[in-house]
């Protein structure tokens, strides 16, 4: 206990005591004053919301110590924390935690962009597309899973997958790529095709049965939809490793696209599913997968300059502890519970704007940071 609690609060005086002067490298270019927006570059043109779903300290903890302890996580100048509680209950689930992120509000468990009286509740893609942004989904779940789902949909049940897909169909998003074919073609609900829809409507739309990830061809000119399992996708020790293609795929299309900018919601979901086994090799996996797609990330905004990144979780998964006895590369681990804890959770923030997130705040003043950052406010 002692230990994690150093932990956390090393990681909360390092928010506090930021200066721009940081000796922070990202492809061996210094963060500076410019790369964090100043008065000449306030605003960032781009958002990247990466979320490492049940991704709290120890999984990160763990994470680096599998890896020769080191993680891209280390380059990210500001670090905050956020307060995970959801209207209903002082642990959250993703579809609650999500739609702090997505909508601004507290609310119940299970709700998806959705407040506590079940009315639907605008989010920021809905948002940002009004206002001229083009924005994506990479997420190693189903999209319509709780968190991607958050950002699109308004349901007042997150296990309303059908009802979520067919959501998708009202927004524009521009690049997805996910699991859950079968919620689109094969409903149980009603005799729609929604994978048939989105092609009427202008995506080209392919999936693992086509042909791999790696061979699509990107048309720039359309929107795009990528369905890389029929339903869950596989865990990356089990074949899964399309998230760090997926992202550099979703970045080369949307920075080309002719919007004002783009935000983009890339999620680490299979993080929370190794806390729920209580898998501590599930849980490694995850992250180290995920970490690598942040420093693909990170070689982007640094080039850039113009995009402001945000890697968070929703939520801590399975109260999980490294022991006495472990050593770096070989850890002994142990689990409080199969579901979500209370624990804070960490906000890394890199670009412009990414002071905004230093600090300990809601879940919800997450939502409200990107909007002011963005100039919505």
């Amino acid at each position: 206990m002692y230990k994690s609690l150093a932990i956390t609060s090393l990681i909360f005086f390092n928010s506090l005591s930021f200066t721009p002067n940081l000796d922070v490298k990202v492809n061996d270019e210094k963060v500076t004053a410019d790369s964090l927006g100043n008065d000449q570059n306030p605003r960032p043109k781009n958002i990247i919301l990466m979320i490492g779903d049940g991704m709290g300290v120890t999984q990160i903890s763990a994470g680096m110590y599998m890896n020769g302890n080191k993680m891209n996580l280390e380059k990210f100048p500001v670090i905050g924390l956020h307060k995970t509680y959801s209207a209903s209950s002082l642990i959250t689930d993703s579809a609650a935690g999500a739609t702090a992120f997505a909508c601004g509000v507290k609310t119940y468990n299970g709700a998806i962009g959705v407040d506590i009286d079940t009315f639907a509740v605008p989010n920021i893609f809905e948002e940002a597309e009004k206002k001229g942004f083009a924005t994506g989904i990479v997420s190693t779940s189903t999209i319509v899973h709780a968190t991607p789902a958050s950002f699109v949909a308004h349901q007042k049940f997150r296990e309303m997958y059908e009802e979520i897909a067919a959501d998708y169909l009202k927004l524009d998003v521009d690049f997805i790529i996910g699991g859950g074919k079968k919620y689109f073609d094969r409903r149980s609900s009603d005799e729609r095709n929604l994978y048939k829809e989105l092609e009427e409507k202008g995506y080209v739309v392919s999936d693992y049965f086509k042909e791999d990830l790696v061979s699509c061809q990107i048309p720039f000119s359309q929107n795009f939809a990528y369905f890389t399992a029929d339903d869950d996708p596989l865990p990356y020790s089990s074949g899964r490793k399309y998230l760090r293609l997926a992202s550099r795929m979703a970045l080369s299309f949307l920075q080309k696209q002719p919007e004002k900018g783009f935000f983009l919601v890339i999620e680490g979901a299979q993080i929370d599913w190794g806390g729920h086994s209580n898998n501590s090799d599930y849980i490694v996996n995850e992250v180290i997968d995920f970490d690598k797609t942040i420093g693909e990330v990170l070689k982007f905004a640094a080039a850039d300059r113009e995009t402001l990144v945000i890697v968070t979780a929703d939520h801590e998964t399975g109260g999980y502890s490294i022991l006495d006895g472990s050593s770096m590369g070989h850890l002994k681990t142990a689990f409080t519970t199969d579901y979500h804890t209370a624990d804070l959770i960490p906000v890394f923030a890199y670009g412009p704007g990414a002071r905004l997130f230093s600090g300990i705040y809601d879940n919800t003043d997450i939502h409200k940071k990107i909007r002011k950052a963005l100039g919505f406010l």
